[in-house]
């Protein structure tokens, strides 16, 4: 049924015009030479970028320049791919060492690993606890709940997904609520938000390793595709469930989206 309804493209509910985010998206790229070191950390040249990196929805938060690789650690807006945030992370640099007469050929090899302030562990856990952390008055309701707490134990989200250009650690975390805070009693409801967000997730391309449905909101933790932004992947989930329940204002016009991998912030900084 999940495929033949997501063939039939409904009308988008949901879309950048109407839907205002929260989100927390932080990225590492690393860039290696092609040949030989690097020279120096051109900490001035950094600077005179970082302002055309903000035009393309990424600040430079942090940044480690060494004889054998380049790090830089970005926050980004919901817009940006992690194939976007590749290309403009290396073209502005190399365009500016050059204009600078200081030509560092980076290898056509790249590293993007997500980072949050929780780690893979710690975000997955926090997911299949939801119906434990609730308190409901009903125990059979409860009981019942469980069913639709979901832990996908092929999915492996601190495996990287592989081009021919690099690797790429994308894992979302993504929240949806339904509209107006409401609850959802009808099981079946919820079974079919449930059943439906897998062959979602499979036509885009991504791999849902953790899944928790709550009556007034869902959890998803994936790995999404690298060619596409939070947004297309949580427009994704949003339109479609809505289809899926009778092609009806379901959420909230709003979600979050949030990056998290193998390293806490902490951690990143520490390396």
């Amino acid at each position: 049924m999940g495929n033949e309804v997501l063939s039939r493209q409904p009308r988008a509910l949901y879309d950048p015009a109407r839907v205002k985010p929260a989100y927390q998206l932080r990225f590492s790229w690393t860039g290696w030479p092609s040949r030989g070191p690097f020279a120096e950390t051109p900490t001035e040249l950094l600077s005179s970028v970082e302002a055309l990196w903000e035009r393309d929805g990424l600040r430079l938060l942090e940044h480690r320049w060494t004889e054998e690789y380049v790090q830089l650690l970005f926050s980004a807006t919901p817009a940006v791919s992690p194939t976007l945030l590749a290309a403009r992370a290396k073209g502005r640099l190399d365009h500016a060492l050059r204009n600078a007469d200081l030509p560092m050929d980076f290898s056509r090899k790249v590293a993007v690993r997500s980072v949050g302030d929780n780690t893979r562990a710690e975000v997955e856990a926090y997911i299949e606890q939801q119906v434990a952390k609730e308190r409901f008055v009903d125990p059979r309701f409860e009981r019942a709940l469980q069913e639709f707490t979901v832990v996908n134990p092929d999915v492996d989200l601190s495996e990287p997904a592989a081009s021919a250009r690099g690797r790429y650690w994308y894992n979302l975390h993504l929240v949806l609520v339904v509209e107006e805070r409401l609850r959802i009693g009808d099981l079946k409801c919820l079974a079919t938000i449930r059943d439906s967000c897998f062959p979602i997730a499979e036509q885009k391309g991504y791999a849902i390793s953790r899944l928790s449905v709550m009556p007034d909101h869902l959890h998803v933790a994936l790995r999404a595709d690298h060619q596409r932004s939070p947004n297309e992947t949580v427009y994704a989930f949003q339109n479609n469930l809505a289809y899926v329940v009778g092609q009806r204002h379901l959420w909230e016009d709003t979600f979050y989206v949030g990056t998290f991998g193998e390293y806490d912030m902490d951690a990143v900084r520490r390396l």
